[in-house]
């Protein structure tokens, strides 16, 4: 479900909004390869399913960073922004992985607007985004992700 505003002022009125959470996604060792590929990240752990297998993790697991990197699509589920110039991904305050991603798992994003501030020419929205994985008790990744969104 995507929540879409418009302009500086509407994503200012989002400042604590919780926007929910995006649909499930699917991490499979193709994915989990290419990751590795694009990298240069090839791990046993991620790549090698037979050694895999009988490691801590019982079974190959997603890179912390394919998580990560995974926020982007997940995100642009929860808020499309119209009527501004440009937005940028401006960063990260703080990240941590809790929980490993296996292979075969799904996960999918919360988010919340942590706080929107005005800055030069638009403003800079903080979302503390949590990567859920399907099933378990514990996030695959807490992130704070921090936006600008030019006027």
């Amino acid at each position: 479900m995507s929540l879409t505003v418009h302009g500086i002022d509407g994503i200012r009125a989002q400042a604590g909004a919780d926007l929910g959470r995006s649909s499930w996604v699917e991490i499979t060792q193709s994915r989990v390869d290419t990751f590795a590929d694009a990298t240069d990240d090839h791990q046993w752990i991620h790549v090698d399913v037979e050694r895999a297998a009988t490691g801590p993790f019982g079974g190959t697991i997603a890179h912390g960073y394919l998580t990560l990197s995974l926020l982007i699509p997940m995100w642009s589920e929860l808020l499309r922004v119209e009527g501004v110039s440009m937005a940028v991904n401006y960063g990260l305050n703080k990240v941590r992985f809790p929980s490993p991603v296996r292979v075969g798992s799904k996960i999918r994003t919360h988010g919340r607007v942590a706080s929107v501030e005005d800055v030069r020419g638009g403003v800079e929205v903080t979302v503390d985004l949590t990567v859920e994985i399907d099933g378990a008790d514990k996030p695959a990744c807490a992130a704070q992700a921090v936006y600008r969104f030019q006027a």
